[in-house]
């Protein structure tokens, strides 16, 4: 009996609560939103860099201004039974429910029209119990104090559309340029879209396509419910729609900002950016940022000029916690021409060029091979379709035969020259004796998430064959600073609600363990080493800085639309890219003359405030029997003479003399069973026979702690 007593005493007790609810005052709505306003600061909490809601935009207007189809549009994509439900829809709740279960989080809404005006005018937007039943009930109550169509127009007037965009009549001049009343279908379409999420949806962020593709969906959904006809929808959907140019707000560091409210936006909702009132400190560097923004200012005109690149980013981020302290996503925000609101630092559609060779490299050297292990850069056929005296590119077999941009052959190299200077053949036999999932998966596991299916891109992957984004080669690039531990990209150190309590901190990441110290310090001895670049770049080139221990690698795509240059220190990385947004390629030139002396620019500003630190480099280790590796071409049988190993002289490609899998192991009995083995030792012997470059038959090399072959050839410029 006492359990039937507590059941109705808790059910009086909560009769007797909601009916203590009341609906307030809904003329408040602007007021409070400024009050309760997001503001974004600096790392140090003393830079105000946006406040969301400080140059609020809003036109309040009578439902009669609104179309027709902004009004249908809105109810199909937010509400379809608007007109008919209770101000609640239960069986939403319900489903939003399961799957909240389901998941362990809350992030299902199930929200009606109702639902989102009780919300977003009178209630907080936190997920507890209490206020959600709050919601419940005063859009029960809301529902039979108001009519449907005032409590639409409640709605429309408060809608978030991005920034400080807020009602749909403000919405339709910022975004079209008309008045909400003269709105097209497809025009209303993509308004009903943005609502989804106002941040990631933004027409002038890097989601168009996405919102295009939502916009459709909104159109097949207006005719699904019968608001339009099917010649009307396939109509809209064809339709080229026009937006207006972003209007300049008070902001620093806009992409960055933005970069922060997607962030929230997804985590959270889109309401917590309005009405929580939240405090959030970033990880910027706001001077390191206002730095490198006047320098892109300074030096993009002449690079415009002269290499017909007209945009650029940079990212810098700490790689021992993974916070962003720079982001420039564009020569200038509000610059149309260029399309200038587009974030190209976090576009995962830029090929990286020879930035990648790095990851091949760090599998080959943890597989054994080391930067003394000697290649031949000679002309060479890898295609398999293709007959190894065929030097030929493409064509029907797709023939692949790749060169540098000089088109001169340096003949064998170590793998410490060649990726110091970025030469092309050595670097294609480094991705296949590392293997390319094995160089695939590292690039994965170090923060690149962008790429497909790696069968895709076969050999072509080292040169650059996939998309990726500024952001995550520089994150990337932080595992080899802080020897193989790789931390996350982080822009939110701290975030505080209105009464001071933490919501979110982010001051104590955890990295994951990639690569070993080993692998770390021979990449970072291998990129630090002035002397092995400078018969590429020069002995004072921009990437050199006397005094400083600094990593570089630059890239640059074979059609000349993708430059990039990413250097390191062990406390901080600074990654550019230039190009032009329409994918135009630039004059036909290499990134150490279009982006390096801007790239130097920043880089050497930020080193000046970090401390001089210098890498954990490792020891090449020696590997008895195996003289190749080591840095001897002419052989690969060594025997012992007096306590010395020598090599009988007998050119060959290194699939001769080692398993590509286990080069440290035995050596392979039948070398035809490596299906690359003809190509190399075809190229290799046609070397030979045109260099006149080989060893005195009978004759012996001796093999030493260090490598003893150098390029027989220097030259500049090759393809980087």
């Amino acid at each position: 009996m006492w359990t039937v007593g507590l059941f109705f005493a808790i059910s009086g007790a909560l009769l007797i609560w909601t009916a203590t609810l009341k609906i307030p005052d809904l003329s408040s709505i602007e007021n409070r939103k400024i009050e309760q306003s997001l503001k974004i600061y600096d790392r140090t909490g003393t830079v105000l860099l946006y406040d969301v809601n400080k140059n609020i935009d809003r036109t309040i207007v009578p439902l009669s201004s609104v179309s027709p189809d902004i009004q249908h549009a809105t109810i199909a994509m937010e509400d379809p039974t608007f007109y008919s439900n209770i101000g609640i829809d239960p069986l939403a709740i319900l489903r939003a429910g399961i799957v909240d279960i389901l998941t362990l989080n809350k992030s299902q809404g199930g929200s009606t029209l109702t639902q989102q005006v009780v919300r977003q005018t009178i209630l907080s937007t936190d997920k507890t119990f209490t206020r959600k039943l709050k919601e419940l009930v005063l859009s029960l109550k809301l529902t039979r104090v108001l009519p449907k169509d005032q409590i639409l127009e409640i709605y429309l007037n408060q809608a978030p559309y991005g920034g400080a965009i807020y009602g749909v009549q403000e919405a339709s001049e910022q975004f079209f340029g008309v008045p909400a009343s003269d709105v097209t279908l497809p025009e209303a379409a993509y308004l009903a879209a943005v609502l989804s999420a106002p941040t990631y949806y933004s027409p002038y962020g890097n989601h168009k396509d996405t919102l295009d593709a939502l916009k459709n969906i909104v159109l097949d959904k207006m005719f699904e419910q019968g608001y339009i006809t099917s010649a009307q929808r396939d109509d809209a959907k064809a339709a080229v729609v026009h937006f207006q140019p972003q209007k300049a707000t008070a902001i620093q560091a806009p992409h960055f900002v933005f970069y922060v409210e997607q962030y929230l936006e997804q985590k959270y909702g889109a309401d917590a950016l309005d009405q929580n009132g939240w405090t959030v400190i970033s990880t910027l560097d706001a001077d390191l940022q206002a730095h490198a923004e006047a320098i892109v200012q300074k030096d993009m005109p002449a690079i415009e000029k002269n290499y017909n690149a007209s945009n650029t980013g940079f990212i810098a981020l700490d790689p021992n916690n993974g916070q962003i302290l720079v982001m420039v996503g564009s020569r200038n925000y509000f610059d149309t021409q260029i399309d200038g609101n587009f974030n190209v630092a976090v576009s995962k559609n830029r090929q990286p060029g020879s930035t990648f060779k790095p990851f091949a490299y760090s599998i080959a050297f943890q597989k054994g091979y080391t930067p003394d292990t000697v290649l031949f850069d000679v002309p060479t056929q890898f295609s398999t379709n293709c007959k190894p005296d065929d030097l030929t590119m493409g064509g029907v077999n797709k023939c692949y035969s790749p060169g540098d941009f000089d088109g001169k052959w340096r003949g064998p190299m170590s793998l410490r020259d060649a990726l110091a200077q970025s030469i092309n053949v050595p670097s294609v036999e480094v991705l296949y004796l590392a293997g390319i999932n094995d160089t695939f998966e590292l690039a994965r596991a170090m923060g690149i998430s962008s790429l497909g299916d790696p069968n895709q891109y076969g050999l072509t992957l080292v040169l650059g064959g996939g998309e990726v984004s500024l952001l995550e080669m520089t994150s990337a690039y932080g595992t080899f600073a802080t020897n193989g531990t790789h931390f996350a990209p982080v822009s939110v150190l701290q975030i505080k609600d209105s009464s001071g309590d933490i919501v979110e901190d982010n001051t104590q990441p955890v990295g994951t363990q990639i690569l070993t110290p080993q692998v770390t310090g021979e990449i970072n001895d291998v990129l630090s080493d002035n002397v092995a670049r400078t018969p590429e770049f020069g002995a004072d080139s921009a990437l050199y800085f006397p005094g400083h221990d600094v990593a570089v690698k630059t890239g640059t795509t074979n059609d000349y639309r993708d430059a990039w240059v990413i250097g390191y220190t062990p406390n901080v990385v600074v990654g550019s890219w230039a190009g032009n947004n329409d994918n135009t390629p630039m004059t036909k030139n290499i990134a150490g003359f279009i982006l390096a002396p801007m790239w130097h620019e920043v880089m050497d500003y930020v080193i000046s405030k970090e401390p001089n630190s210098t890498f954990q480099r490792s020891e090449v280790p020696l590997i008895s029997g195996k003289p190749v590796l080591q840095g001897v071409w002419q052989g690969g049988d060594a025997t012992i003479v007096g306590g010395i190993e020598q090599v009988p002289c007998n050119v060959h490609n290194i699939l001769y003399w080692i398993n590509k899998d286990d080069p440290t192991g035995a050596a392979p009995r039948d070398q035809s069973q490596d299906p690359q083995y003809p190509y190399w030792e075809a190229a290799v012997q046609r070397w030979i026979s045109t260099s006149g470059q080989s060893c005195a038959p009978g004759s012996t090399i001796t093999v030493g702690p260090a490598p003893l072959i150098t390029p027989l050839s220097t030259s500049t410029p090759a393809a980087l």
